[in-house]
């Protein structure tokens, strides 16, 4: 694995006589079967990020954008284009509540299109296009240097503890806290990452275990009520997980079963780390009480798959994500650098910095 082209890639835009629109992993047929979808609908690709085919808070920026030049497709040069964008990021944005990347990325699509409010719908079109594309290309530049400002933090020889999925099924390429480990093995460190099942969905089962294997990482599965049990056999000395909003003060909202990793990382003595990209912070919220946090179906948790596990009927709470607290993150990795203690100050400071190198390669 290098660090400019990570074997997966998750998503892409694809031109051809046969299809032109949004291709992306089914990420829900995984790990059993690697199937593509084909997304040549703005409706299509509204389902793909509300039922997790693509997920991650960085590739459901990437997919949102490109939905918009799907929509621009299905309804072609005889409308007003400058309406279909608009309807194409309001509908957008009603997928997923709390991945601030969704609304970033849409926000880009929205002013590149009212900078070229005189165009032509086919220039128009091109335009943003080049612009969904830049947005990938950045995302995947943005975690390439996230693998390389936090890959000193992966101990030698020592134990890594990650839950869900922040790995290149969850980005452009290489991914966010999967970077870190992605870089640290490249540069020849041994490590075991011990990866949560995290349920009610398994994507750290499904999805993480599986990209690890792909990469040759060193991978132990373990369920989530057993973490408490390797951190306190001295298996892990380092947690890392992603991020889907993070608020000014440090509080980050992430997968659900998260904040209780911090805590046990914590009583343990174990500095707990998020990686993310800058375009995940949300600096108009004050802390992580502002962040609004999906509920998702109450079926998730009352079945196992197809087969129900539960009492029918049976009331259920089921948010997707919870907040951790800024106080128990050691450091949050950036492509713009560690940010270390986390503070608003020290998080304005670091995002106001040289933006990262632009990306190179093809879309």
């Amino acid at each position: 694995m290098s660090t400019n082209a990570h074997p997966l890639r998750p998503l892409r835009w694809v031109t051809s006589s046969k299809f032109t629109g949004l291709e992306l992993i089914d990420q829900t047929q995984l790990p059993n079967d690697l199937t593509h979808l084909k997304c040549g609908t703005v409706d299509s690709v509204w389902h793909a990020i509300k039922r997790l085919s693509v997920r991650g808070a960085p590739a459901i920026g990437v997919a949102a954008a490109y939905g918009v030049i799907v929509a621009l497709n299905e309804t072609g040069a005889s409308s007003d284009w400058r309406t279909t964008v608009n309807k194409a990021c309001d509908y957008l944005a009603t997928s997923r509540p709390t991945a601030v990347n969704l609304f970033w990325a849409l926000d880009r699509m929205r002013a590149k299109a009212a900078e070229l409010d005189e165009s032509s719908f086919d220039a128009a079109r091109a335009a943003l296009l080049a612009e969904a594309h830049a947005i990938r290309n950045e995302d995947a530049a943005m975690c390439a240097a996230i693998g390389n400002a936090g890959k000193h933090l992966i101990p030698e020889g020592g134990g890594v503890l990650t839950h869900c999925n922040a790995g290149a099924l969850a980005t452009s390429e290489r991914g966010t806290a999967l970077s870190v480990m992605y870089a640290a093995h490249e540069d020849g460190k041994q490590f075991t990452v011990y990866a949560d099942e995290t349920r009610p969905l398994l994507q750290g089962a499904r999805l993480t275990t599986w990209e690890l294997m792909q990469a040759g990482v060193d991978t132990v599965l373990i369920c989530d009520n057993m973490a408490a049990v390797v951190m306190r056999e001295q298996k892990v000395q380092v947690v890392v997980t992603g991020a889907d909003r993070i608020a000014a003060n440090g509080d980050a909202a992430n997968k659900i079963g998260t904040y209780g990793v911090a805590l046990l990382a914590k009583a343990h003595g174990i500095p707990f780390y998020i990686a993310a990209p800058s375009s995940t912070f949300d600096l108009s919220l004050g802390s992580g009480d502002e962040i609004p946090i999906e509920e998702r179906e109450a079926d998730e948790i009352r079945a196992f798959g197809a087969r129900l596990t539960a009492p029918e009927g049976v009331r259920v709470y089921n948010p997707a994500f919870d907040v951790t607290p800024a106080e128990l993150i050691a450091g949050i990795i950036t492509e713009k650098g560690l940010i270390s203690p986390v503070s608003e100050a020290n998080i304005r400071e670091t995002l106001a910095a040289a933006d990262a190198p632009s990306p190179a390669g093809p879309a």
